[in-house]
């Protein structure tokens, strides 16, 4: 059985810093797309950031430079170091992997 258990979420003033991470296991972690995705109150999940087995990523174009996603094969852990946070980046964060397992999400509030 495929568990997905994301930390680090927390609260944080503007322009501060987060790192998430999300530990996998029971899954072929090594040859899968890892990725966040994030959902506001009120609004649909939307994707965060991407990375492939390769190291390949793709992020949305709203956290483009601020948000970096990696991963450690060794450890089945994915990561997203946040940075230069906005008010509006306030969400529950899942990350998933290969679109087939989810976390169960932990919670980024971003104060003004």
């Amino acid at each position: 059985q495929v568990q997905l258990v994301e930390f680090g979420g927390g609260l944080v003033q503007a322009g501060g810093s987060l790192r998430l991470s999300c530990t996998a296991s029971g899954s072929s972690f090594s040859i899968n797309v890892m990725g966040w995705y994030r959902q506001a109150p009120g609004k649909q999940r939307e994707l965060v950031a991407g990375i492939t087995s390769g190291g390949s990523t793709n992020y949305a174009d709203s956290v483009k430079g601020r948000f970096t996603i990696s991963r450690d094969n060794a450890k089945n852990r994915v990561y997203l170091q946040m940075s230069s946070l906005k008010p509006e980046d306030t969400a529950v964060y899942y990350c998933h992997e290969d679109w087939r397992w989810w976390g169960q999400g932990t919670q980024v509030t971003v104060s003004s």
